[in-house]
């Protein structure tokens, strides 16, 4: 087992090489990295919008729009298609999801039939898998009344369509702007994302994909004044829009469209010669130049409109025939709004409004921020675990640490590898996989010093030693793994980042400890020739302890109970305070221009604005205040709107450093998708201890685990603490921890039923607790080191993150002997429901030197 041949040897140093090589170009600035030589890698972590500032929006397809839309062209569709035929009608309107119309003449009711049949043909679904989607059903009564309806079938599928056709637009819309590696995808069936790195003006990015941006060109009606036709009615082939200007101004409009942006080959930003002012340039396909050029030499003299998305751009009379193919639209621009202008009519119409439904913004001050604390955390976090190894293991600390450094090392380069995006809460799962990795080697070097004790060689005591740990390792391992994949699936945004980190951490460390650490140690033993164990192994101190935990079981489980009792209580009762995330609302960071943040002042303004309840406290410094806003009633419309009003008050005297709307929509889905992150974890991690163990140990460490996620809950409702996806993703690296513990420590008694058939159950269980002791205090004591360096020098953001973590790691270490242990002796456990196969059996009820605590 330790032997390594030379090929193994060099396996596992050039992994270690390549994984280096491969993490190096992250220590570099992009110009350093562009003097390298091509054949060197460049590819770095992407940083996440909170480590380098920038947008993350999430927009939504209107279902509503598509409705409409294809309920007037099935309107349209009707009446041309019954004129064509010479049927007579009446009563042509549309509703909800319904057309109908009455036949005048019964007579032509078949013929009328026969005429709208082709409206309800099957259209290609577009699939991989073909297939064909009908999007009308018709029906009648035969008294001559038709209904076509649209299915909901044809109406998912055109969301589709939406969706797919505004991913495109919105990628040409971001792209005209400049950014690098904007990242543009679908999200389930009618979201889109849109982040945008190192972005300056999400404002601008906003208004840009909020616009449809439909172009058309329409005569305006002359036969009668706008203030007639609103005093009156307008008439039919009209219709009253307003212009973009302040107070709006009404125009009547034909509804018949001469020429619309479909036919637009190019619009640019350029100066009228005459008055210098911004305009956009603008210029026709073929097709496009003959409409405009039929329909302005039909109509000299008349003012015709320019229109965009039902509001009036200009208005100017037509002077003479525009033959060119080419024009200009003003109306009172800037330069950014020609500009931003120009580039919604190149990149196109959106078929259906894009809602905002969340938006993530940070400033590049607040990313600099954040990359400064967490490296700072991570240094100081792995110095104290390094410390400590040394203090407790020495030599075997030494490698243990060298082992630490290749993960941190394997963790990076897998990261740029898969082209993950590293967030704040990715750089907490480093250090928390800092403090957990040593946990390996704790487990191996403690089964080490048992096999030495039991008076075997230290060569067959360091062979044993690992083969013995490696069940163990992998089993609690797992836990964790199993709980940071439920948090991928259902998580986003850093909670995922976080996820992917601590899972890649999971396999680095278990591929470290069986490797480089029992690489090291041979070469170790080959080169001195080692008799005993090093004088720097310490952990001896753990081994006169014989602390009978049982004895006190029944007390300290009804302390447990009522705690609980009170979390629960306090749950119910009190509540939990839900960030943004939860109930949806806003968030605003700001930073004073000048002096310290006024927060009485800021509560004075924004209370003006009537958005509801404000709350501003210091955040960080008193140059930066944290504003809380409670989530508008109009939904996520009025969610931006009340930013937008926000900002405006605000943005003379303050720097906006983050921003955080989250709708409605989105707050009940990520609420729903916690529930069952949480559920679904422990149900997989339920089914994994019973197949591994037995029903006992299974049921005994759910309940264990339950007790530290209500009892961490409890902590939130107690503190008031802000409880928003980030503490979901606390909760469950508790609930990954707590059951890496009590599955160490269940391991370690399922061991020992095997060996002593008729021991006392409370006996036996005081035997295993009191022999993973050690690893139990040092693998907490270095989690714990490396959680305090996050809590107190990560920065704000992450603080409730942190403190989480920590009070969940000390209420797991509690619950794996206090609660985990007396379980079993309360379901019954029996010592001859396991297999003693390969076990050596001991005198009954007395246990080997080995065995002793």
């Amino acid at each position: 087992m330790l032997y390594f041949s030379r090929w193994k040897t060099f396996m596992i140093w050039a992994v270690v090489a390549i994984s280096a090589l491969i993490a190096v170009p992250n220590l570099f600035s992009d110009k350093q990295l562009e003097a390298w030589p091509s054949w060197l890698p460049h590819q770095k972590v992407t940083l996440g919008l909170d480590l380098q500032g920038g947008s993350h929006i999430m927009l939504k397809i209107e279902r509503a729009d598509i409705v409409k839309e294809r309920l007037e062209t099935v309107v349209g569709d009707v009446r041309t298609t019954l004129r064509d035929a010479n049927v007579r009608y009446s009563g042509l309107s549309g509703a909800g999801q319904t057309v109908q119309v009455r036949i005048t003449d019964t007579a032509q009711l078949q013929a009328a039939r026969d005429a709208l049949k082709p409206l309800t043909n099957p259209v290609n679904g577009g699939t991989l898998m073909g297939g064909s989607v009908t999007e009308v059903n018709m029906s009648d009564d035969g008294s001559g009344l038709i209904k076509l309806e649209l299915t909901d079938q044809g109406i998912q599928y055109r969301m589709s369509s939406a969706v797919g056709q505004s991913i495109e637009v919105v990628r040409r819309r971001v792209d005209e702007l400049g950014t690098t590696e904007p990242l543009i995808q679908r999200q389930g069936s009618d979201r889109i994302i849109v982040q945008v790195p190192g972005l300056q003006d999400p404002q601008r990015l906003k208004a840009l994909l909020n616009q449809t941006a439909k172009l058309t060109f329409r005569m305006v009606d002359s036969t009668m004044s706008a203030t007639d036709a609103l005093n009156t009615r307008p008439p039919a082939t009209s219709e009253i829009l307003y212009s973009t200007d302040d107070p709006a101004v009404p125009y009547l409009i034909e509804k018949r469209v001469v020429v619309s942006g479909e036919n637009l080959v190019d619009a640019q930003a350029s100066f009228n010669q005459q008055s210098n002012e911004p305009v956009v340039s603008f210029r026709f396909d073929s097709r496009g130049a003959q409409k405009f050029a039929q329909a302005t030499q039909q109509n000299v003299g008349r003012p015709f409109a320019i229109i965009l998305d039902n509001q009036v751009i200009s208005a100017p009379v037509i002077r003479e025939p525009i033959v060119g193919g080419s024009g200009q639209i003003s109306g009172n621009f800037t330069v950014e709004g020609a500009n931003d202008l120009a580039v919604l009519l190149r990149a196109g119409a959106l078929p259906a409004t894009l809602t905002v439904v969340e938006e993530r913004t940070v400033g590049p001050g607040v990313g600099a921020d954040s990359i400064r604390d967490g490296l700072t955390a991570s240094v100081i976090g792995a110095l104290g675990v390094v410390v400590f190894m040394i203090g407790f293991y020495g030599l075997f600390g030494v490698l243990a640490n060298i082992a630490l450094a290749a993960n941190v090392i394997m963790i990076l380069s897998v990261l740029t590898l898969i082209g993950s995006t590293l967030t704040l809460p990715g750089i907490a799962g480093i250090v928390l996989t800092m403090g957990m990795a040593v946990d390996s080697n704790v487990l191996v070097y403690e089964r080490i010093r048992d096999e030495v004790k039991s008076g075997r060689p230290l060569v067959q005591a360091i062979d044993s030693g690992f083969q013995r740990a490696f069940a163990t390792i992998i089993d609690a391992n797992v836990t964790t793994l199993i709980a940071a994949m439920v948090l991928f699936f259902l998580g986003s945004g850093p909670v995922r980042g976080f996820a992917v980190t601590l899972s890649v951490g999971v396999i680095t460390t278990v591929f470290t400890a069986f490797t480089m650490t029992r690489w090291l140690m041979a070469v170790w033993l080959r080169r001195t020739r080692q008799k005993h164990l090093p004088k720097g192994v310490r952990t001896g101190i753990f081994d006169a302890q014989n602390i009978r935990f049982m004895a006190i079981r029944r007390y300290v489980f009804a302390a447990a109970a009522i705690a609980c009792i009170i979390a629960v209580g306090g749950f119910v009762t009190k509540g939990l305070n839900l960030g943004i995330d939860f109930k949806g609302g806003s968030i605003v960071e700001v930073q004073a221009k000048q002096g310290n943040a006024d927060l009485s002042e800021i509560r004075e303004k924004l209370a003006e604005l009537n958005i509801g309840e404000i709350q501003a406290q210091s955040f960080g410094d008193n140059t930066t205040a944290l504003i809380r806003i409670q989530a508008q009633e109009g939904g996520e419309n009025a969610e931006q709107s009340a930013m937008t009003m926000v900002r405006g008050e605000l943005e003379q005297n303050y720097d906006f450093r983050r921003i955080e709307v989250v709708g409605p929509a989105v707050s009940g889905e990520l609420t729903m998708n916690a529930t069952l992150g949480v559920l679904a974890s422990l149900a997989a991690i339920l089914v994994y201890i019973w197949i591994r163990f037995e029903w006992q140990f299974a049921v005994g460490a759910i309940i264990a685990t339950m007790h530290d996620v209500i009892l961490t809950l409890g902590l939130f409702v107690l503190t008031g603490i802000e409880f928003n996806l980030t503490s979901i993703a606390a909760i469950l690296t508790v609930v990954g921890y707590s059951l890496n513990d009590t599955v160490v420590v269940y391991d370690r008694m399922r061991e020992n039923l095997r060996r002593y058939k008729k021991m006392p159950l409370p006996v036996l269980i005081d035997i295993s607790i009191n022999q993973t002791l050690s690893r139990t205090v040092l693998t907490g004591m270095t989690t714990l080191l490396a959680l305090l360096a996050l809590y107190l020098f990560g920065g704000e953001v992450i603080a409730s993150f942190t403190a989480a973590m920590l009070f969940g790691v000390l209420v797991g270490t509690f619950s794996s002997i206090y609660i985990a242990g007396p379980l079993l002796i309360a379901f019954r456990l029996r010592p001859d429901i396991f297999d003693k196969e390969g076990e050596q059996t001991e005198k009954e009820g007395v246990p080997s030197k080995a065995a002793k605590a």
